[in-house]
């Protein structure tokens, strides 16, 4: 099975400068688990922030919400993959680096995202259609 065939095209962004509280809040409103952090500038590059990374390293250590940045506590650089790419191998590499999403580039332009709940989707998709479970 390929990325292309399980990943989410829809993307959600926040900018580098918002708060944590902007982030929850789309968070919520959109039942998001991950927003993508845009780049500050060309020489900058895409950044990712998950409802884990809020929890640990904001509100368990009681930082206000409304003061802090994105930019601040956001995971950079990311790892992308091609949509080509097997899923095989993204399973492996989302174990190695022991994270829950990769995102999909096209060139510099990010199409997708392959979140871990994409990969058991994909497998209960495959098995129904005669597959082994990706």
């Amino acid at each position: 099975m390929k990325v292309e065939e399980i990943m989410t095209t829809k993307i959600e962004y926040i900018d580098a400068e918002a708060t944590l509280y902007d982030a929850v809040e789309k968070m919520i409103d959109k039942r998001l688990r991950s927003l993508l952090v845009k780049p500050k500038s060309d020489k900058d590059v895409h950044g990712v922030i998950t409802g884990r990374d809020i929890v640990f390293k904001a509100i368990g250590k009681n930082l206000d919400l409304a003061r802090v940045k994105v930019e601040e506590i956001a995971e950079k650089p990311l790892i992308c993959v091609n949509k080509q790419m097997d899923l095989t191998h993204v399973i492996s590499m989302m174990q190695n680096f022991n994270i829950a999403r990769v995102f999909v580039c096209d060139g510099t332009e990010m199409v997708g995202i392959v979140s871990i709940m994409d990969v058991m989707n994909g497998a209960l998709i495959d098995r129904a259609k005669g597959g082994r479970g990706v």
